[in-house]
C-alpha cells in the first residue's frame, strides 16, 4: 500500500493538475486522462471528493451513483478503485496543518468516508456545484484569498452536515442497529465489574465506527448526544442501586458505577437529579414510609 504526503505526489499519481498551494488544492476530475485503476492508498491529508454519475467496474450490478467520499489521514482506501472514466466531479484537499489551525469552521464529516458515502440529489449537487465555481474562482485568482477560500469551505461543509440529516432521515432502518447496538453496549458495560465511566470512544472502538460518526447518529435519532445517553443510563443505574441495594453506601454506589472518586459522583447527581445520592435515598425512604 502507498500512502501520499502531500497534494503534489497524489495529484501526479491520479494525472491531476499540480495543486497551487500546499495547505488547500481545488480542482475538476478529468477522467480519460486520470488513473482509473488503483491498488490500497492512503493520504496524509483530508479530502472531499464529489462525483456524478460514477460507476465503479467492481460492482457492475450498481447503477451510476452521485456522492461525495471522504478521505482523512490514517484512512485506507483498503479496496482500492476501477471506475468506468465516463464520470464527472471535483474535489478538495485541505492539509492537516489549515485543519488545525481552523478547527471551528470545521465539523466531524471529514471522517465519516471510513463508514458512507453521501448520496447526493439533484438539486443538493446543483448547490454543490455553485459553492465550487466560487471557490475554484477565488484559488485561480493571482491575489488567492486564502480568508474567503476558508468560508467557501465552511459552506460546504455546512451543506454537507444538512445534507447528512436528510440522508439519515431517508433511510432511517439503516441506522436503527447502530443506536440499538449503542444502547444495549451500555447495559452489557454494566453487566460486568467495572472500573471506570463508559465514554462515547470505548462504544464507538466497540461498534467499529468512529467517535465523531456514532455521535451524529445517536444525536440524530435520540434527540441527545452520546455522551448525554450516557449519563442517563449512569444515572438510571445510580438511582436503581440507590432505592434496591440499601446495603450499599454512596461511597460504595459510585465505585459500583465506575467513578473514581466519591464526591464526584455526588456533584454528578446533584447536577442531573437536583439532589445528592444521600439526599434523595433519603426522601425515597420517607416517601415510601408514609
Amino acid at each position: 500500500m502507498e500512502t501520499f504526503k502531500n497534494f503534489v505526489s497524489y495529484n501526479e499519481y491520479l494525472g491531476l493538475q499540480k495543486p497551487l498551494d500546499n495547505d488547500i488544492d481545488v480542482g475538476y476530475y478529468d477522467p480519460p486522462n486520470m488513473r482509473l485503476k488503483s491498488e490500497a492508498i492512503a493520504v496524509d491529508f483530508y479530502r472531499i471528493s464529489i462525483k456524478i454519475n460514477l460507476k465503479n467496474k467492481n460492482t457492475p450490478e450498481k447503477k451510476p451513483i452521485t456522492a461525495i467520499f471522504f478521505n482523512s489521514p490514517e484512512m485506507v482506501v483498503n479496496e482500492g478503485w476501477d471506475v468506468e472514466p465516463t464520470y464527472e466531479g471535483m474535489y478538495l484537499q485541505l492539509s492537516k496543518k489549515i485543519i488545525e489551525e481552523n478547527r471551528f469552521l470545521f465539523k466531524s464529516y471529514l471522517d465519516y468516508g471510513q463508514h458512507e458515502a453521501l448520496y447526493l440529489t439533484n438539486e443538493e449537487m446543483q448547490e454543490i456545484n455553485d459553492v465550487f465555481k466560487l471557490m475554484m474562482k477565488y484559488y485561480k485568482s493571482e491575489t488567492r484569498n486564502s480568508t474567503v477560500l476558508l468560508s467557501y469551505v465552511n459552506v460546504l461543509v455546512s451543506l454537507v452536515e444538512a445534507f447528512y440529516k436528510r440522508q439519515f432521515s431517508t433511510d432511517p432502518k439503516q441506522y436503527n442497529y447502530i443506536v440499538s447496538d449503542f444502547q444495549q453496549s451500555l447495559v452489557d458495560y454494566y453487566a460486568q465489574p467495572v472500573n471506570q465511566l463508559p465514554s462515547v470512544q470505548y462504544f464507538a472502538d466497540k461498534l467499529g465506527l468512529t467517535a465523531n460518526y456514532l455521535g451524529d447518529i445517536i444525536k440524530h435519532f435520540t434527540q441527545k448526544s452520546a455522551l448525554e445517553n450516557i449519563h442517563d443510563f449512569v444515572i438510571k443505574r445510580a438511582k436503581a442501586l440507590l432505592i434496591e441495594n440499601q446495603k450499599l453506601n454512596t461511597a460504595e454506589v459510585a465505585y459500583e458505577l465506575g467513578f473514581e472518586y466519591p464526591n464526584y459522583f455526588s456533584k454528578f447527581f446533584k447536577k442531573m437529579v437536583g439532589s445528592t445520592p444521600k439526599e434523595y435515598r433519603t426522601k425515597l425512604d420517607t416517601h415510601l414510609q408514609n
